[in-house]
């Protein structure tokens, strides 16, 4: 069954903090879902499905219908990481053609700087070294054991992905420094980005070494906050009145070691992203914005060859010279500033792709980097890790 205009996004929020120290996780999940409501000029009465993933505290689904009053007859906890909140659309759109829901509310939110900061403080305190991280890993994750004792750290395994990119392509630090200063480029219009200070490609290969061959500027921002999304049956979002964001394609696909036979040259949106074209009926040269998720520089280049915005081993020289710059490029991406400048709420920064794409397509981006007339628009995320296990979901949006 083909999703192609089964579903519309009415409604887009974004939190503006980034850092929460006084709001709750459950707090940060309320104030997005009335962001959203108010955006679509809804009711939380409206609602009767409810997406979400791990972010959400206590039961999840049941904990958040609970907190915000929802009465539902659909929910759908979906787990993958950053790249939850697009596979979360498609299965509202899923849900909204076979009648299972009629509005559907999406949301993820998370203060992990906050509580890293509250960690980092109370161990000093104590005379204590400061944590590593605020999640130890799952004692009964099967690859534990053949894998903790190499000491994988996020970083480290998107290292190995560029680093091969680099061995196989020539792929150069510079070629990916040319995604951060695109990025900074967007930020720069944006009041509440982290980074909002454009750098060059000096600047960012000149930063420290994080981990061989990322550099400080290579790696995305860790922040609080959230956002939300509310995925309509066609009828109702005819009668809301807003600009119509339909869900035209969809596509979702996960990556893992397949039994050691790991290919570290490309991610799962190499499945998901023809997925998505195929049930859209469009192509790559048709996109006129892309939203692609940023967790280090060498994360976007991934995508944008799997996704087939060009060849395999080309994106270095895709990227470069300002080719992702709006206004600029041929292919503006991100132009909030995304996860290297902007903010990636809770560590999972799938839903800020979704909102940017809806502004572009609604003409709500900042003027200086807007899209002209743009009306197909794709998102992508990533969720897991590039070198070991992922989930890739892929979203094309039109604006009708």
């Amino acid at each position: 069954m083909s999703l192609n205009g089964s579903a519309y996004i009415v409604g887009a929020y974004e939190h503006p903090t980034r850092k929460a120290d006084d709001l709750s996780v459950a707090r940060l999940h309320a104030d997005v879902a009335k962001g959203a409501l108010e955006d679509a000029g809804l009711s939380k009465h409206d609602i009767d499905g409810y997406f979400c993933a791990g972010d959400a505290p206590g039961l999840g689904t049941t904990t958040i219908a609970e907190y915000l009053g929802l009465k539902l007859r659909h929910v759908d906890s979906t787990e993958c990481g950053g790249s939850a909140p697009i596979l979360h659309v498609a299965h509202a759109a899923e849900a909204i053609a076979a009648g299972r829901c009629n509005v559907a509310l999406i949301t993820l939110a998370g203060r992990p700087r906050a509580q890293m900061a509250a960690a980092q403080a109370a161990a000093k305190s104590n005379g204590m070294k400061a944590p590593l991280a605020l999640r130890p890993p799952d004692p009964d994750a099967p690859e534990l054991a053949f894998e903790l004792p190499y000491g994988p750290a996020t970083q480290n395994l998107y290292a190995a992905v560029a680093k091969r990119h680099m061995y196989e392509f020539d792929t150069t630090s510079e070629q990916l420094a040319w995604i951060k200063v695109a990025a900074s480029h967007h930020a720069q219009h944006n009041p509440n980005a982290m980074l909002r200070e454009v750098v060059t490609v000096e600047d960012v290969v000149n930063s420290p070494m994080v981990s061989d061959p990322l550099h400080r500027l290579d790696c995305c921002v860790m922040s609080d906050g959230g956002g939300a999304i509310i995925v309509a049956r066609p009828e109702i979002a005819r009668d809301l009145k807003r600009p119509l964001v339909k869900v035209r394609g969809t596509g979702e696909a996960p990556k893992h070691g397949m039994g050691g036979k790991l290919d570290l040259t490309y991610s799962a949106a190499a499945w998901s992203g023809p997925l998505a074209f195929a049930e859209a009926g469009v192509t790559p040269a048709d996109i006129q914005y892309a939203s692609l998720y940023d967790s280090f520089t060498i994360t976007v280049l991934m995508q944008l060859e799997d996704l087939g915005f060009c060849k395999k081993g080309e994106g270095g020289r895709f990227v470069a010279d300002g080719n992702l710059i709006s206004g600029v490029g041929k292919l503006p991406f991100n132009t909030d500033g995304g996860g290297l400048c902007n903010n990636h709420p809770a560590n999972r920064g799938g839903v800020t792709k979704i909102i940017e794409a809806v502004r572009q397509l609604r003409g709500e981006a900042h003027p200086a980097v807007q899209v002209p007339n743009c009306s197909l628009a794709l998102a992508n995320g990533i969720g897991g890790a590039l070198a070991s296990r992922h989930t890739a979901g892929t979203l094309i949006l039109e604006r009708l």
